[in-house]
């Protein structure tokens, strides 16, 4: 342990298990010596996030709808009356309905459409401005995203849009809160064996896919993840703010697969 966040506090969404991205990072924070906070959804998610969260030393749950305004106010009411202040948020918050992730993306729905940017990409929005009064001498807000933003995944669909969108969010905070000392950055893992990943269609062939023709032949693993939201927290990522920083042994960068696999 290096305890470089030590003394650090900060919330925690979107952990619905152990396998979750958000717990890889939650766990890797709490490694470095930071104190922790996890919002949930309903009860059902509750109870899998409790026996989580108590196993870094966190009892600090709160139930958030990202849709819903009152409990988004209450959730960082709770925040201010526990701590008064916090120094960083991991924003791990996305949906869509599984039934449009399978088919084509010209069939995306309105509602469906409306729901996934609202709870995707624009909760980030209004987590910020909350956990921005909660930031008086500055922090870091992390979210996550994917490739699907910029590059055709197939059935990842109206998500890549919403990745789109968040990733065009992360941009204009990081240039809203800098005068603030808050820094926003995305992390960008490839695909990872998760219980939202595994709702896209194809999950188990783009895993297979990504993992075969990666420069480094390998996907992305909890602990890298972990690392990385480490340093945009730390005091070592000072000066990074508005990145999208890439996660999955370098599949990013390839125009066709490897040749063995043409």
């Amino acid at each position: 342990m290096a305890d470089l966040m030590k003394g650090k506090r900060g919330l925690v969404m979107g952990v619905a298990n152990e396998r979750s991205i958000a717990w890889g990072i939650a766990k890797a924070l709490a490694e470095e010596g930071a104190e922790l906070a996890f919002s949930y959804q309903g009860e059902a998610f509750g109870k899998r996030v409790e026996p989580l969260a108590a196993s870094v030393g966190s009892d600090l749950l709160v139930d958030v709808d990202v849709n819903d305004d009152a409990s988004m106010d209450a959730a960082f009411a709770a925040l201010k009356d526990k701590w008064g202040t916090i120094d960083f948020v991991v924003h791990a918050i996305a949906y869509s309905d599984k039934n449009e992730l399978t088919g084509r993306f010209v069939n995306t729905s309105r509602d469906n459409f409306k729901n996934s940017l609202s709870i995707s990409c624009y909760s980030l929005i209004d987590v910020s401005r909350r956990a921005a009064e909660l930031m008086p001498e500055g922090g870091s807000i992390i979210t996550l995203t994917y490739q699907g933003s910029n590059r055709v995944t197939p059935f990842y669909n109206v998500m890549g849009v919403a990745k789109a969108a968040l990733e065009s969010t992360v941009r204009y905070l990081a240039n809203d809160l800098g005068p603030d000392g808050i820094r926003v950055n995305a992390i960008s893992p490839g695909p990872m064996k998760t219980l939202a990943g595994a709702a896209i269609g194809g999950a188990r062939k783009t895993f297979r896919q990504t993992e075969a023709n990666a420069p480094l032949r390998a996907n992305a693993t909890l602990e890298a993840v972990g690392g990385t939201a480490v340093y945009l927290c730390s005091p070592q990522g000072a000066c990074t703010t508005g990145e999208i920083i890439r996660v999955d042994g370098g599949y990013h960068v390839l125009g066709m697969p490897q040749p063995e696999n043409l």
